[in-house]
Parts: C-alpha cells; structure tokens; sequence
C-alpha cells in the first residue's frame, strides 16, 4: 500500500545554487531534451522582473508550455512557502494534462532545508515527493576559491585558499545548499583546467555529504537522465541534513539588493556589455539580467552578467510583448542605484 502511495505522488526536483551558477541554463537544456516527459517548472526569482521565467518561457518547447512555468517573484521561495510555493504548486497540480515532474529553480539565496520540510505540509505531502535536491556550483569561482565571482565580502579571501570562510552569512548560504544537496552539478567545466578542477572539487569536499555525486558540465550540457528520476524522497531525510541555520526560526537576505533599470533601446550589445561589466567594476554590481531591444533587430536581447563577467544572446523575436528593455541589477545592501543607472547609460561618474 505505501508502496502505491509513494509512486501517486508527482516527482519535484529542487534546483538550489548560487547567484549565476548556471541554473536556468541548465534547466533550459532539460526542458529542450524532455524525451516524452511532460514537464512544468516553478521559478523562484530575486528582484522585480521574472527574467529567469521568461528565459525558459522563450524555449518553445512541447514538454514544458509556456502555462506550466509558474513565476514566484515576492520574494525567496523559501521565506515565503505558505503565500508562494503551495498556490503555485496548485496551479501546477490543476493542469491537464498531468505533468510527469516538477522543477523548482530556487533564487540563488534560498536555503534548501525549509522548502523541503514544507512537503510534510498536509496540503502537500499526499500529492508531491521531491526526486531530488540538486546544488549547481560555478566551478570557475570555486577553482579560484570562491562561491561567486567578483563578490566584495568574498575579495579579501586568498585566491589559492579553497576551504571556504563559513563566517560569511553568504557563504553559510552556499554551505547549506550543499549540506542539502543529493546531486551537485558543477558547471563551467571548460573555464577551468586540470589543477583548477582539483581545487574546486577540494572546496566542495569541504562540505559534500558522503555518498553525494558530482557531475561537471559545460552549458548546462547534462542528460536529463541525470537529474531527474533520483527518487530520493527527499523530505523523509531532510531532519538529518545539518545546516547554520537548523537554530534559526526565521532568516532574512538583507545583505543584499536589487532593483530594475529601464533602459532605452540600445545600438550596440558589445558596447552595451561594457557598461554592465564597468558597472560590476566601479559601482560594485554582482549580478545583472535582463532583456534589451536592439535598434533594427526583430529579436530581444538576452544580457546575463556575473560580476565584470558579460554574456549576450539574441533569444527570440519580440512578438507582441513591449519593446522595453528592462535590467535586474543585485548588489550587496547599500548598492547605489543612482551610480548604477548612470554607468549603464554611459555616463561618467565619480571615482
């Protein structure tokens, strides 16, 4: 009977990791490698714009419509599981047809542990299991000793130091979602060469669970077999996860902020990526995504930043969505948005 019961419940596969890691990418390359899976996807962002959203709105594929990708963007899922994550889950569980699996891409400063307790809920526990917590790291950062590039709590730490300082609330953060994790999934293998891969693994050593996989990918480039299917059940283990925060009733993330930048239409995307990446070095920016329109180009323009760190794409065709160009810049708490807007409009500021 239990056995029935168990396999009712629509799989949840938690992808966890930190700002710029490479969640969204490598989502998006599950959802475009579905192979007969009926997939819905609920995205949990950091900011005011559901850019991650639309990034995976933008595949077009069958196995994941656009009606199941469910935006959560009041604020970290795992602060907010009662008003947020059940209504979305709902949503997600009302849809016909039926999903197969469910993906949960947390913000880069959700912790794991409280989301995944919220499936003993009564509301929940009966429909839904999670198949896995997967943790995706940015092994160029760690291979240079750090959980994120170009980070200012991070700067004074030696680069050939690869046990992470767990002093750092963010750091604490990047613990706990290790300290969670059933499958680590270490992206931005080409970055990094033979001696800097030892060095990132040796970082998560530091914290890795026994038992826990590591698998290194490049684009987000992971077969879904992989991920998906790990039938963990993740909520009946999670009290045995120990994390900084088993003592805390409530956390906060107020070592950070954000806003949004409307930005007019642009001429030129490389030049453009310059004036983000001077942002991340003179107004000390960590993140920045969003789209752009390009002036005589059909398509959006897809920015995502890490620190000086530029990438652009055009993604698809505006259709009837708004010409508008709109940025979500992340910065530790005091980020001067006045400093930031004036750079990405290619203004001269004060050193």
């Amino acid at each position: 009977m239990t056995a029935a019961v168990t396999l009712s419940k629509v799989p949840c596969t938690i992808v966890t990791g930190f700002l710029g890691s490479g969640k969204t990418t490598l989502i998006r390359h599950v959802l475009e490698n579905a192979k007969g899976r009926r997939l819905a996807v609920i995205v949990n962002e950091f900011g005011d714009v559901g850019i991650d959203g639309q990034i995976l709105k933008g595949c077009g594929v069958e196995a994941c419509p656009e009606e199941n990708i469910v935006e959560l963007a009041n604020g970290c899922i795992c602060c907010t599981v009662a008003d947020d994550f059940v209504p979305a889950l709902d949503a997600i569980l009302a849809l016909r047809p039926k999903v197969d699996h469910i993906l949960i891409e947390t913000s880069g400063l959700a912790l794991p542990k409280p989301l995944v307790q919220a499936f003993h809920w009564p509301a929940i526990k009966s429909r839904v299991t999670v198949d896995g917590v997967v943790a995706v790291v940015d092994g160029d950062a760690l291979a240079s000793g750090r959980v994120a590039h170009d980070h200012d709590a991070l700067a004074e730490q030696r680069a050939t130091d690869v046990v992470l300082d767990h002093d750092d609330p963010i750091e604490e953060v990047f613990d706990d979602q290790i300290a969670c994790a059933d499958l680590v999934v270490m992206t931005k293998a080409d970055l990094i060469d033979a001696d800097g891969a030892v060095r990132a693994r040796a970082a998560l050593d530091a914290e890795l669970p026994a038992g826990v996989r590591v698998v290194s990918v490049t684009q987000g480039r992971l077969d879904p077999a992989v991920l998906l299917g790990l039938g963990v059940g993740t909520e009946d283990d999670i009290e045995n996860r120990k994390t900084h925060h088993d003592d805390e009733l409530d956390h906060d993330h107020d070592d950070f902020d954000s806003f949004v930048v409307e930005v007019p239409e642009i001429a030129d995307p490389a030049e453009f990526a310059a004036r983000v990446a001077r942002a991340a070095s003179e107004a000390d920016v960590l993140r920045v995504k969003g789209f752009l329109a390009v002036a005589a180009k059909p398509m959006r323009l897809l920015v995502q930043a890490v620190g000086p760190r530029v990438a652009h794409q055009f993604d698809r065709p505006w259709g009837s969505d708004p010409r508008a160009g709109r940025l979500v810049a992340i910065g530790l708490k005091g980020l001067d948005r006045a400093k930031v807007e004036a750079i990405l409009a290619g203004e001269s500021v004060p050193a």
